[in-house]
């Protein structure tokens, strides 16, 4: 028996929207900040929003391992909407991981009980390389296919929905050291040491996460981010060869109607390159003020962020405060969208992500 989605119940959506305009929505306010146009509020989302600091998800992971999660669309469209339905964020995001694309390129990987991601490592061989197939990714990616408009119906039009997929280097850096390091370095030496096979693998990943990407858009997201979270392993005037170059591929092919945010970590240098990638919106972590960052970026491009993920282990009062203060750095620029610098954490508190939240709503 499939496991039951439970919607979100319409009177909540509804009373989390206080004077908001007839007709304005969460989704509306999340893809009107996209375009840096005027919103009633700053619309706000967290990235891992769904996971491990909600009971709820607890409850399913006794009973489902993650790979059965993500797999599974009436799971993976359940652990989306659990974060929606408890603190009414503007947008819903994918429950998914940024390697599900490897693994339908064959490179499988598994979450052990200790220790990060592990995977086989790629030797990107001529052989191994040639061996990556990106026109099956649809095929093998089917899983996520469906899982999305089980989510949207729940969504009922509501609330934004995000797809996503990991930059081409950050997935080569997990693929060439097997999984999660304390140094991710082979990636850096293949493009040193073989810029052809580095370029080989590049083209071929762009492909399978344009192919990701072109998928989740037409089976109905309303949005995309890429996540570039080894970014900041080629920060500096690697940054463009390694990295951008290639999300402004896929960006480029892209419908032009679908907003794409780029989150890459640790890259406080390179904001000229980002935002040549095409990207809608910029995602900035949180190492650095977003007063700073919002004279560097042109205001026809949105900001995203960028509230310490530490801090949601503190205080309601001291969450609230900060999460003003960024607020007041962003008054007046458009296309600002409230996120964290980084992914919740597990051991984040419920009580802070709800002060975030209720003080988004009511700043004024």
């Amino acid at each position: 028996m499939s496991p039951s989605i439970t919607a979100l119940p319409k009177a909540r959506q509804s009373e989390s929207v206080p004077n908001a305009e007839a007709g304005r929505t969460h989704q509306h306010r999340f893809l009107q900040a996209c375009k840096c146009q005027p919103v009633d509020r700053t619309p706000v989302w967290f990235m891992r929003q769904a996971g491990r600091a909600l009971p709820e998800y607890r409850a399913l992971k006794e009973k489902h391992s993650f790979l059965e999660l993500i797999h599974t669309p009436e799971l993976a469209a359940e652990v989306t909407l659990q974060p929606v339905r408890r603190f009414h964020f503007d947008a819903a995001i994918l429950f998914s991981d940024i390697l599900v694309v490897p693994e339908a390129l064959g490179e499988k990987f598994e979450f052990p009980e200790t220790g990060g991601v592990r995977m086989t490592p790629f030797s990107a061989t001529s052989r191994e390389i040639a061996s990556l197939a990106p026109g099956k990714i649809e095929e093998q990616l089917g899983y996520v296919r469906k899982s999305i408009p089980l989510i949207k119906q729940s969504l009922g039009g509501e609330h934004a929905l995000i797809g996503f997929a990991g930059s081409p280097w950050t997935l080569a850096n997990f693929m060439l050291e097997g999984g999660s390091a304390k140094e991710y370095t082979r990636a850096k030496r293949l493009f040193f040491e073989n810029r052809q096979a580095f370029d080989q693998l590049m083209e071929k990943l762009s492909q399978a996460v344009l192919r990701s990407l072109l998928l989740q858009i037409e089976a109905g997201v309303d949005a995309v981010q890429i996540f570039d979270s080894l970014g900041g392993v080629s920060a500096g005037n690697l940054f463009h060869e390694t990295s951008c170059r290639w999300m402004k591929r896929i960006i480029d092919e892209l419908p032009k109607g679908t907003p794409v945010i780029v989150f890459a970590r640790g890259t406080n240098a390179n904001w000229k390159d980002l935002a040549e990638t095409g990207a809608h919106v910029l995602s900035v972590d949180w190492t650095v003020p977003l007063g700073q960052i919002r004279q560097e970026v042109p205001a026809t491009i949105g900001l995203q962020g960028n509230l310490d993920p530490f801090l949601l282990q503190t205080t309601p009062e001291l969450v609230a405060e900060e999460t003003r203060r960024i607020l007041e750095e962003m008054r007046g620029r458009p296309g600002h969208i409230f996120n964290l610098g980084h992914g919740v954490p597990a051991t984040a508190k419920l009580e802070t992500i709800a002060a975030v939240v209720q003080t988004i709503q009511s700043f004024r």
